[in-house]
C-alpha cells in the first residue's frame, strides 16, 4: 500500500487523478495484479494507479463508517481506523448545535470527520492536526464535501491554538503511537492529558473524545461521561464539559437509537437467578449504570459484582440482550459435559462474566456433539462459580 505524501495527494485532486479514481473504482476489488494491468491499460502510470486503487479500497471499507460520503472522501488505512463513525460525528454536532455552538476548534481532527459533520449542521470549525498529511487529507475531504468555506484545516500543534477564540473545543488526543500500537495511558496521549483535561477551564463547552476505557476517575468536576456503542460495539467514550454536561453518566446506543442516564453510582438490588437473564450493552457497563438498566426491566443481579440482570417475566429492551435460562448448576466439568451429552448439544454459544475459564479451551474439553445448539453462561452467583444453561429469548 503506497503512503500517501502531499504530492500524491495533490495529484489524485488533479482532472487525471479524478478520472483515474473513478476507473480504479470499476476496477479494484478482484485480483490485485488484474486491477493494476487495467489501470495500466487505461494510460495511467504505475505511483497514480498504485494510488487511486488504494483509494478506492479504504472508500469501500470507509462506507461503513461513513455511508455514500465515503466515495469522495481520501483516507488512509490508520486515519480510517481511528475516524470517528458518521453516525456518531453527526449527534455529536447537533448536540453542539443545540447548546448554541457556531465555531468550533477541532483539537486532533484526523481525516475530518467530526469537522464535516459540525460543518454539516452550520458550525464554522477551525481544525487542526500534527500530522501534516493528515491536516492536508482532512482540508482535501473538507472541499471534496464542499464545505472549505466553513472548515479550515491546517497543520498545527494543538497546544498553539487559542481555543478561547471559539464558543466550543472538541479534542481527540491521538492514542496510537508509531511502531507502539494503541496508548493506554492518558498521560502519553498527544496532546498530553493535562493540556486535554485543562481545555474546558479555558473554555467551558469543551468534549473530549476518549477511549472507552478511560478512569471515571479522570472525568472532570460537574462533566458528563458518555459511553457510545453501535451496532453492539462500543466506539467511544466522551466527556461533555460545563454547560454541554446533562446527566452525570449516560449510555448511548446508536442502532437501535436509546439513552440511558443516571449517576452511575447506584447499586442494583441482589436477589436470586430468574428464568431470564439480560447481557447488558457495553455502554451500559462501561457508564455504570447497570443499577439504572435493571430498574428499566425490574430485575436483580444474583452477585453484586457482576453485570448479569435476571427477572421472572421477559421484559423488552434494547439495552440488553436477554435469553431464556434453563437451567442452573454449581460448575462441575463432569457434570456439564454429561448434561451436554443428554441434551445432544453439538454447537454452544458462550459468554462469561466473572469466571476465569477460557471459552475456547472449556469448549474442547466439553466434546460436544449433536444437532442441537444451546448457550452457556460461565458467572457467579454470590460468589460461588455457576453454569447456566440458556436458550435464545
Amino acid at each position: 500500500m503506497p503512503v500517501v505524501t502531499p504530492e500524491l495527494l495533490h495529484l489524485l485532486r488533479t482532472p487525471e487523478g479524478v478520472e483515474a479514481l473513478a476507473v480504479a473504482a470499476e476496477v479494484a476489488g478482484g485480483e490485485p495484479l488484474a486491477a493494476a494491468s487495467a489501470m495500466r491499460a487505461r494510460g495511467f502510470g504505475a505511483e497514480l494507479s498504485a494510488a487511486a486503487l488504494t483509494q478506492a479500497s479504504l472508500r469501500e471499507r470507509a462506507a461503513m463508517k461513513f455511508g455514500p460520503h465515503a466515495s469522495g472522501m481520501f483516507f488512509t488505512r490508520a486515519g480510517l481506523e481511528q475516524a470517528t463513525r458518521s453516525v456518531v460525528a453527526d449527534r455529536r454536532a447537533a448536540r453542539l448545535v443545540a447548546a448554541g455552538v457556531e465555531t468550533l476548534a477541532d483539537l486532533g481532527c484526523g481525516l475530518g470527520s467530526d469537522a464535516l459533520a459540525a460543518a454539516r449542521h452550520g458550525i464554522t470549525v477551525h481544525a487542526v492536526d500534527a500530522d501534516p498529511v493528515t491536516a492536508a487529507l482532512a482540508a482535501a475531504n473538507a472541499a471534496a464535501a464542499g464545505l472549505a468555506g466553513r472548515i479550515t484545516a491546517e497543520c498545527a500543534d494543538a497546544t498553539t491554538v487559542p481555543v478561547e477564540r471559539f464558543d466550543a473545543v472538541f479534542a481527540d488526543p491521538a492514542r496510537r503511537k508509531a511502531g507502539r500500537g494503541r496508548v493506554f495511558d492518558p498521560r502519553s496521549y498527544s496532546p498530553p492529558w493535562d493540556f486535554v483535561a485543562g481545555l474546558a477551564d479555558r473554555v467551558p463547552r469543551t468534549v473530549l473524545k476518549l477511549a472507552p476505557g478511560i478512569d471515571h476517575a479522570l472525568l472532570p468536576p460537574g462533566a458528563e461521561g458518555e459511553w457510545v456503542s453501535v451496532g453492539g460495539d462500543l466506539v467511544e467514550a466522551a466527556f461533555w464539559c460545563g454547560p454541554l454536561a446533562r446527566e452525570p453518566r449516560r449510555a448511548t446506543l446508536l442502532g437501535p437509537d436509546a439513552e440511558l442516564a443516571g449517576s452511575g453510582v447506584e447499586a442494583a438490588p441482589v436477589g436470586t437467578v430468574g428464568k431470564w437473564i439480560y447481557d447488558p450493552d457495553s455502554a451500559v457497563i462501561r457508564s455504570h449504570l447497570v443499577a439504572e438498566f435493571a430498574a428499566t426491566v425490574g430485575g436483580r443481579l444474583a452477585d453484586p459484582d457482576i453485570a448479569y440482570v435476571y427477572t421472572d417475566e421477559p421484559v423488552d429492551t434494547p439495552f440488553a440482550r436477554r435469553l431464556a435460562v434453563t437451567d442452573v448448576l454449581p460448575f462441575s466439568l463432569k457434570r456439564l459435559r454429561a448434561l451436554l451429552r443428554e441434551r445432544g448439544i453439538g454447537v454452544l454459544e458462550i459468554r462469561k462474566r466473572g469466571s476465569a475459564l477460557v471459552p475456547e479451551q472449556l469448549r474442547k474439553d466439553l466434546r460436544l456433539s449433536g444437532p442441537n445448539s444451546a448457550g452457556l453462561v460461565l458467572t457467579r452467583v454470590a460468589g460461588a462459580p455457576v453454569a447456566l444453561l440458556t436458550s435464545a429469548a
